[in-house]
């Protein structure tokens, strides 16, 4: 048996206008044609489908199960339909966001606000992009874009930068190292260091200071959330390194001291990765536009 969608149009249409005229002016066919139609689909099913000189016309068991799944799969072809229209005109589709920058779940879920209410049948996700290899994922389309402050040679990938930041030094008001104007990587010898847990690869107080300066922590200390670090450093009990966008709340507060690392300060840069073929993307290009812009909200009302 050969189905195709008409015949499970045609079932449906017939049912619902209870005879073939009503039907085949629903279907823009002539009474004839729907005859035919029908004709052959029953030649096909080797039953009758319809239980004939009834009124209205009444679908035989054999139709009623062919109008079981027409009532199934008929929407679902439209609903795939206005997908397909959606993915052509760039109003659909998917961003699914891998972040190996652990700190930007602090800007990236007002952006992701903005964007819901701006691109609503986009598929928004975000992964963490701590248990596997986001770059890597983002080439085999496992991911759409991964926030990185690591750009990497990867075929088909590009990087957009999106804004730069300073990793700063935060300690308890009345610590020691609150008194330097600017804190290097010899000051960290003896301090327990409360860190993100993720790999020193990541994290740029050791990229950017204590591995050039092969300089080890007291110890390193591993916590997940930036509001418990902030409070654990607060307590006294050990020192940390954030981007300078999370403690800009924190600045006008009595418990913490903010420092620059070295005399000049660190820059960093954050970068949003997608595949080549994607970046021309509307929503794609929107997004982007959007990471761009909320730091520098957040600076203005730092």
């Amino acid at each position: 048996m050969h189905l195709e969608l008409r015949h499970l149009r045609t079932i449906k249409a017939i049912h619902d206008a209870g005879g073939l005229a009503r039907a085949a002016d629903r279907l823009n066919i002539t009474q004839s044609a729907l005859s035919h139609q029908v004709k052959g689909l029953e030649d096909q099913v080797g039953m009758e489908l319809f239980v004939r000189r009834t009124k209205p016309l009444r679908l035989s068991p054999a139709g009623l199960r062919l109008l079981r799944v027409a009532e199934r799969v008929l929407p679902e072809i439209a609903m795939l339909q206005e997908e397909f229209e959606g993915l052509k005109s760039g109003k659909s589709g998917r961003l699914h966001i891998a972040l190996e920058c652990h700190a930007c779940f602090d800007w990236l879920l007002p952006v992701l606000e903005l964007f819901r209410k701006a691109w609503p049948e986009v598929d928004v996700d975000i992964r963490p992009g701590l248990s596997f290899e986001a770059l890597p994922a983002l080439a085999r389309e496992e991911v759409d874009l991964v926030i990185s402050s690591d750009p990497e040679d990867i075929p088909g990938i590009g990087f957009a930068p999106l804004f730069d930041y300073a990793p700063v030094f935060v300690c308890a008001a009345g610590h020691p190292l609150a008194e330097k104007t600017f804190v290097e990587a010899e000051d960290f010898r003896g301090e327990t260091l409360i860190a993100y847990p993720v790999e020193r690869a990541r994290l740029d107080v050791f990229t950017g200071l204590l591995g050039p300066a092969r300089v080890e922590p007291l110890a390193v200390r591993p916590v997940e959330l930036t509001a418990v670090i902030l409070m654990l450093v607060a307590s006294g009990r050990g020192v940390t390194v954030l981007p300078d966008w999370v403690v800009r709340e924190v600045r006008a507060g009595g418990d913490l001291a903010i420092r620059p690392l070295t005399e000049r300060g660190l820059t960093r840069r954050i970068h949003a990765a997608t595949r080549e073929e994607d970046a021309a993307k509307p929503y794609m290009a929107h997004f982007i536009r959007l990471a761009r812009s909320e730091p520098v909200k957040l600076q203005r009302t730092g």
